[in-house]
């Protein structure tokens, strides 16, 4: 069958240590002359002082959850007309990114935010421009069109055209005071983004080859980066990781790691990061197959155990949660069922229905 695939990547990219200071003159070469920055909460007084320094930052919203909601977004879309702001500015981690993001949507041209959550009212279709700036490597949200939003009960992954940011500016050096468990979960949520890009069933040779080269470049450098956080050279590393995991799965989606890491979070309240590679060593032992094999071969590894094996030291070096009872009390039947029913799941090479979860969370007691 002849080789057919479809890549698309519009977001213009400045990567490098010190490129935060081009933010400015950026802003300007989007035409925009008043911008709202999203922040997190402990960025508020860095913001600030950029506020000094460049007169189009007119607003600022720093109320932003650690798995952020919607109320959020209506509080910033509001605050974003109050300005009269003509673009968006996201700096933080994936949290802000997807709040930013969806702020960006709908702010414009005052659209219901709810009604586009549930998917009643489609996202309008001229948005602010969106400027992302991470402070953590592993979410890849710079380069990807996703928002990830919880309402109520309810947490939704939205995945829209909208959401995609006009620009990302990413400086490893604004990683370097990020606390090693976090270097690690967002490192391993890098990991997980990569492979399950790589052994998605939408995967393509673009995004393969992306997969591959941050897959390397966190096992060269993950455990430098979580041990001398002021190691640049490893931040870079995995700053360059981050942004190629998320072109990694950016097309082609995530699968079963991602799958369960919704319940996981939601009910067990692991950081994103930490709930992905909870499973994601099984996950490469279920999946393995030639093309694992390969991938593996390529990053210097003997074969896909040895990579189980390693995302399962990079968990112990750093005390995340590996088991059941690591879990507390878990209703295993309800978790099985969450995962199972995730669209995410059908994207994993390996068919995985309740029985086969069960089986797979069994062997993690």
């Amino acid at each position: 069958m002849a080789l057919e695939f479809l890549y698309r990547q519009p977001v213009k990219i400045r990567f490098g240590s010190g490129s935060i200071n081009s933010l400015g003159e950026e802003i300007k070469a989007l035409g925009a002359s008043r911008c709202l920055v999203v922040c997190d909460r402990f960025l508020r007084s860095t913001v600030d002082a950029m506020q000094r320094e460049i007169p189009e930052i007119a607003a600022v919203f720093s109320d932003v959850e650690e798995n952020p909601r919607l109320s959020g977004v209506i509080a910033a879309a509001e605050l974003a007309r109050e300005a009269q702001v003509d673009a968006i500015v996201g700096i933080g981690g994936g949290s802000t990114m997807d709040t930013a993001k969806f702020t960006a949507a709908i702010a414009r041209e005052n659209a219901d935010a709810l009604a586009c959550f549930k998917g009643e009212t489609p996202f309008p279709q001229t948005r602010f421009p969106m400027i992302a700036v991470p402070t953590t490597a592993g979410t890849g949200s710079e380069v990807t069109q996703v928002s990830v939003i919880s309402h109520g009960a309810e947490k939704k992954t939205i995945n829209n055209s909208v959401f995609m940011p006009t620009l990302a500016i990413v400086d490893p050096a604004l990683t370097v005071t990020v606390p090693p468990r976090t270097t690690m979960n967002t490192g391993l949520d890098a990991m997980a983004h990569a492979l399950e890009g790589y052994w998605s069933r939408n995967h393509q040779p673009i995004s393969d080859l992306t997969a591959i080269e941050a897959v390397r470049l966190v096992l060269e450098n993950l455990e430098t980066a979580y041990l001398d956080g002021s190691n640049l050279a490893a931040r870079e590393n995995m700053s360059l990781a981050a942004l190629l995991g998320g072109m990694s799965f950016a097309l082609p989606k995530t699968a079963g790691s991602h799958a369960c890491s919704y319940p996981l979070s939601e009910h067990y309240h692991l950081p994103h990061g930490e709930a992905c590679a909870f499973t994601l060593d099984s996950f490469v032992r279920i999946n393995a197959d030639e093309r694992l094999t390969l991938l593996c071969r390529r990053v210097g590894l003997s074969g896909t155990d040895e990579l189980a094996d390693r995302i399962k030291a990079l968990k112990k070096l750093a005390g995340l949660k590996m088991t059941l009872s690591d879990l507390g009390e878990v209703d295993l039947d309800a978790l099985v069922k969450e995962a199972a029913a995730h669209p995410l799941m059908g994207n994993n090479p390996v068919a995985m229905d309740e029985d086969a979860l069960r089986a797979m969370f069994e062997a993690l007691r």
